[in-house]
């Protein structure tokens, strides 16, 4: 449970990153999420949350490129923020966390997504990660 709270808090901070243009030690420090639901995060979560965020912004141009290249018949900037934000934060394990199973990312972006996404979104998802697995060999 505490890694699935820290995927969370990570998606959000990359579509904040993205959208709001909050610097990487805003992120970092959740100077943008309320103390009372930090306090409820505990240590472990946020200590994840934190690896998934600096990972994933310190590599996006190879994270992008990867989702750029496993989109069918879709413009990458195009894509819906939320999506773009939970693939980034699952691109990221895929390629660069080896001891984190494929299918657990791979669900975990998906359930992520039916619960943030729009009503479709899990499927997009679920296609453009499957791809990504399948080509990284993990």
């Amino acid at each position: 449970m505490a890694r699935r709270k820290g995927r969370i808090l990570a998606f959000q901070a990359l579509y904040s990153f993205d959208v709001g243009s909050i610097d990487l030690q805003s992120l970092l420090t959740f100077s943008w999420v309320e103390e009372s639901m930090l306090e409820k995060m505990g240590e472990e979560s946020l200590t994840f949350a934190r690896l998934l965020i600096k990972g994933t912004i310190d590599n996006l141009p190879v994270i992008d490129e990867k989702i750029k290249a496993n989109l069918c018949n879709w413009d990458f900037d195009r894509l819906n923020r939320v999506d773009l934000a939970i693939l980034r934060i699952s691109v990221y394990p895929l390629l660069f966390q080896k001891d984190i199973h494929p299918t657990i990312i791979i669900d975990e972006a998906i359930d992520i997504s039916k619960e943030f996404g729009s009503g479709e979104s899990f499927k997009f998802i679920n296609a453009v990660l499957d791809n990504i697995q399948k080509k990284e060999g993990k």
